[in-house]
């Protein structure tokens, strides 16, 4: 298959999986990039990750770059065109038989139910993240230093967090060639 369709197809498909959003599939999505394709390393596809949630927008941005990099500039448009627009489709479809049953109990009952499974696709891609981010004692406490901070301190803007986790990270972990790209 060209390079090309492969891109808009396996975006295409992420995009109609990803119930509750885009974290929802990023366990998917490393599979298929980084496994199937191999169009990324793990530490690639973590980089990348890591990027899209410091940069302003939507985290999904991310698959733009994976498309950059996989066919250049045709690749990004379609793996940005193939993540956004079945989702958006789907959306808009959805809410217009969603106001339809406005009121109804089967509507309420829907919601209920798809709440746990949302929180539990979204665990599962933080799960798949901090495989391929967490390798030692350091990044662990890393970690958790970042997560309580997110947690605990409710008036600072998680990106601080981010970028301090990324700063102790560059400093204390630059000397141990530990989550340092090979060079």
């Amino acid at each position: 298959m060209n390079e090309n369709l492969s891109v808009f197809a396996v975006f295409s498909l992420l995009s109609v999986l990803a119930v509750g959003g885009g974290a929802a599939v990023l366990p998917e999505t490393k599979e298929l990039v980084v496994g199937s394709y191999h169009w990324l390393s793990d530490d690639q596809f973590r980089d990348i990750y890591g990027l899209g949630q410091v940069v302003p927008g939507p985290n999904m941005l991310m698959v733009i770059v994976i498309g950059y990099h996989v066919t250049g500039f045709t690749g990004a448009l379609l793996a940005f065109l193939g993540f956004f627009l079945p989702a958006g489709a789907i959306s808009w479809a959805a809410s217009r038989v969603w106001d339809h049953f406005e009121g109804s109990p089967w509507r309420r009952s829907l919601q209920q139910g798809l709440a746990p499974l949302v929180v539990g696709l979204m665990a599962a891609g933080t799960i798949s993240i901090a495989r391929t981010a967490i390798d030692g004692t350091l990044t662990i406490l890393i970690a958790i230093g970042v997560f309580a901070g997110v947690y605990f301190m409710k008036k600072v803007n998680p990106a601080i967090l981010v970028l301090g986790g990324g700063l102790v990270g560059l400093v204390l972990l630059s000397g141990t060639g530990a989550g340092m790209p090979p060079g």
